[in-house]
């Protein structure tokens, strides 16, 4: 019998968590049982994906660049990918923005319903959380973006996956400076990271045995500790704007990729699926890279110079699901609250938007920290910065979850299109956990 697809393993695996979480709530001790004794399975499939990040970044990454043997060729790709992701970020925040004036979500919240809202989460330590590490970086100055993607300490940015970009520099400066001591110097270092990127790609194979387990137990604990159900019902027409928004986002990403690419779209959504569908579960594109870099090189056929430079520079400041939510949040809170936006304040929020997607960590949550920053941008009143955050919280989550699905998917749509532009996007090499099995086996 053909082995179901791990797509529809993991869709499987959600749907029965979700089913499963609905069923706990019922019970008084439902929550605590899937806190205590389920969830964890979910948490510790998110940290095995986080461990094997950084070495995946670094031995893919520089023997990517090692294998270019070319710096101009490296200095054409990199142009290529930072353009496309701007782009791509700029199409996903007017969308936003067409959507949100259309609709006009914000109209229908009455100020009962703000009361209550703000009453609810008054004093959340998540939204004083928020706030303050907007205020850092609001303070920061105008190159410390700059100024951080350099680590002082390569070792201690390896240690920190929120540090991606650090890493990232870290694995290019030694990738180039591999290049200009010569093929025979580089040798012995280039077939070390060689192994070292086969190994991290096996244990991306093995983790992901475990992926539908693992959704079920994460979904399973999102359904248990959700919101009240009035104050979700009262944020719905909210909530279903940025999800119309994301589904068209993901629709203009089919488009790109069957005109530039030559390929059917439900032949990349095919392909993409266990990536997006995890991306779903974890809501971090940083915990999903290691998934996204296989699917992508093994079962689309972008060849791993590429998917090992663009990806991981993708889930550090590719961010359009995240971008377009901005442009809906913003406006949101402003309509729900009175608030006039001429012209040039939106045209603002595009240009801050593009800015914070670029600096903000690939984390659960990074958006809320941006929504504070674009707001400051049009001189959002101060005071009212907990009450907007406080419209949105409820719904935050599952919307955190659907927008980093949309991040996932820009960024294996912008590594097709660098590919198909260098020639580089060959056949699929599908690698499975137990091809080398027999080698080991008596």
């Amino acid at each position: 019998m053909k082995k179901l697809a791990l797509h529809w393993q993991i869709l499987i695996g959600m749907v029965l968590g979700i089913l499963f979480g609905f069923l706990m709530v019922q019970f008084y001790w439902g929550r605590g049982f899937v806190e205590d004794w389920i969830n964890p399975f979910g948490t510790i499939f998110v940290n095995l994906l986080k461990l094997i990040a950084v070495p995946l970044i670094l031995a893919s990454l520089i023997k990517g660049i090692s294998d270019l043997k070319d710096i101009a060729k490296f200095r054409k790709m990199g142009l290529r990918t930072i353009i496309i992701y701007i782009l791509t970020t700029i199409i996903a925040i007017t969308l936003g923005l067409v959507l949100v004036n259309t609709l006009n979500p914000g109209a229908g919240i009455s100020q009962e319903t703000i009361d209550n809202l703000s009453a609810t989460y008054e004093g959340n330590s998540d939204i004083a959380g928020k706030l303050t590490t907007a205020a850092m970086q609001k303070d920061a100055g105008p190159l410390q973006a700059l100024v951080d993607m350099v680590p002082e300490n390569a070792v201690a940015a390896m240690a920190n996956n929120s540090l991606m970009l650090q890493v990232i520099f870290f694995a290019i400066f030694l990738g180039i400076s591999m290049l200009l001591i010569g093929e025979k110097a580089a040798e012995p270092l280039k077939n070390f990271f060689d192994s070292l990127n086969d190994v991290v790609l096996k244990m991306v194979d093995l983790i992901m045995l475990t992926a539908p387990f693992a959704v079920f137990a994460l979904l399973a604990n999102v359904v248990v500790s959700a919101d009240d159900p009035d104050i979700l019902l009262a944020l719905l027409f909210y909530a279903g704007t940025v999800v119309l928004g994301l589904i068209l986002m993901i629709g203009v990403y089919c488009l790109i990729f069957s005109l530039y690419v030559k390929k059917s779209p439900l032949w990349f959504l095919n392909k993409i699926a266990p990536a997006q569908l995890l991306a779903f579960s974890t809501s971090s594109s940083a915990a999903t890279l290691p998934v996204t870099m296989e699917r992508v090189e093994e079962h689309m056929g972008v060849e791993k110079e590429v998917a090992s430079f663009v990806l991981p520079v993708g889930a550090t400041i590719n961010m359009d699901g995240t971008s377009l939510y901005q442009a809906v949040a913003a406006v949101f809170v402003c309509q729900a609250l009175g608030i006039e936006l001429a012209l040039s304040a939106q045209l603002t929020i595009v240009l801050t938007a593009l800015l914070a997607s670029i600096g903000s960590a690939a984390v659960p949550g990074a958006g809320m920290v941006m929504l504070v920053i674009v707001l400051e941008s049009i001189n959002f009143p101060s005071e009212l910065l907990p009450v907007a955050l406080a419209l949105i919280f409820a719904v935050d989550r599952p919307l955190d979850m659907l927008r980093t699905t949309v991040n996932v998917t820009g960024d294996a749509t912008v590594a097709s299109i660098v590919a198909k532009s260098l020639g580089k996007f060959g056949e699929p090499d599908v690698q499975d956990w137990d091809d080398h099995l027999d080698e080991v086996s008596s």
